[in-house]
């Protein structure tokens, strides 16, 4: 049985500068009353050591199983503190938009102490999300990236970084892909 969205907690792991309006995290965190966006003191000049202690204790402020849903640098957040944290409430990860952190050909140098990225298997089920033309990752990475993590892998076509410019809106495909992720965390926690 597929859980209802509603039974957990998704967290939203925006990347640098944040999400903006017409980010399909912002239409999300607008469509799912269950979802909160984890804020930075810092989304221009992110310190990854300060992001996590953020994630800490947005984690632990819930109660019910809980879901990150990453985007770009946040992803790096996201396998950080899975990598290097029990997951404890957190049953799942969806990571969209991998940011190649180690790249100096693709990503800004602002973001280069988040690198390097964690290449083990993740302790909770994941889909990695990625676009065949995102400027911050190539889709070889990414798909490395993803088998390194045990994550499921989406090739979500012609999307640059999945981000407002994309123009996703609610971002439909987005969505039957984390209905799949929740019913691996169903079949996961059986």
């Amino acid at each position: 049985m597929i859980p209802s969205c509603d039974a957990f907690d998704f967290l939203l792991l925006p990347g640098l500068g944040n999400s903006g309006v017409d980010h399909w995290q912002s239409h999300w965190s607008m469509a799912f009353p269950n979802a909160s966006r984890v804020l930075q003191d810092d989304w221009d000049t992110p310190q990854l050591p300060d992001w996590l202690a953020r994630l800490d204790n947005a984690v632990a402020q819930g109660k019910r199983p809980a879901i990150l849903i990453a985007h770009s640098l946040g992803v790096a957040l996201a396998v950080h503190w899975l990598a290097s944290r029990e997951p404890g409430r957190v049953k799942a990860a969806f990571l969209v938009a991998p940011s190649d952190v180690e790249s100096t050909d693709h990503t800004p140098d602002t973001i280069r102490n988040f690198a390097p990225l964690p290449r083990t298997r993740l302790p909770v089920p994941t889909i990695t999300v990625a676009s065949s033309d995102d400027p911050f990752v190539t889709l070889e990475r990414a798909c490395t990236f993803a088998s390194d993590w045990g994550s499921a892998f989406h090739d979500a076509g012609a999307l640059g970084h999945l981000n407002g410019v994309s123009r996703l809106g609610l971002w439909p495909q987005g969505l039957v892909l984390l209905g799949r992720l929740l019913n691996r965390v169903s079949t996961t926690s059986d």
